[in-house]
């Protein structure tokens, strides 16, 4: 930013040198606003958006490419929490309870089943509505080992004050061995369903 405003600094003051030395030049005053009214601004605002454009999804999702991607969907009055393995590829689902890694960004796709719902926890960031139909997304990131309250912001309806949930933030390692043993297949006994007396 500042090497930018000391270009256009610099070349400001070599049009002045130059307008100068080659002796009282009168331009019209449409060229002073087609030029520095127009052209200018509209060549200035141009780079400023490429630059922010190319920089603009670190800034709101940082490590998007390698940090894990958790869904999250509202009901009355509970949350379905969907997680993917990166080594099977199988989906894990819970409810009530999101555990993310620390001191890692999470990217959390939330939507709703049935009703807007907001998703909000306070102590890792702001909040985000969860509108049937539409997928949005957000990230959170716990600094530090804990369980931290969330709770739906938007009324729902009459069990809405019970709609809490809780972000259990745990060390890389613990949440990759919990994500596995999640996502292993259910091994069935032979004692199940057996009417023993």
């Amino acid at each position: 930013m500042i090497g930018g405003g000391a270009l256009i600094f610099v070349g400001v003051m070599l049009l002045a040198l130059l307008g100068w030395r080659s002796g009282p030049r009168r331009l019209r005053p449409a060229v002073w606003i087609a030029g520095g009214g127009i052209a200018f601004p509209t060549l200035v605002l141009s780079a400023l958006l490429a630059w922010s454009e190319s920089r603009i999804d670190g800034l709101i999702w940082p490590g998007a490419g390698e940090s894990p991607v958790i869904g999250l969907t509202g009901h009355m009055w509970w949350w379905e929490v969907r997680y993917s393995d990166p080594d099977s590829g199988r989906i894990v689902t819970g409810a009530n309870e999101l555990r993310i890694p620390v001191g890692r960004a999470v990217v959390v796709g939330v939507t709703s089943a049935d009703v807007i719902h907001s998703f909000w926890v306070p102590e890792l960031g702001g909040k985000i509505d969860m509108v049937p139909g539409r997928s949005t997304r957000m990230w959170l990131q716990a600094d530090r080992p804990g369980v931290y309250r969330g709770q739906c912001a938007e009324y729902c309806g009459a069990q809405h004050a019970r709609m809490a949930l809780h972000v259990v933030a745990m060390p890389v390692s613990d949440y990759e061995a919990w994500l596995r043993t999640q996502a292993r297949p259910v091994e069935v006994s032979g004692g199940l369903g057996t009417n023993e007396a």
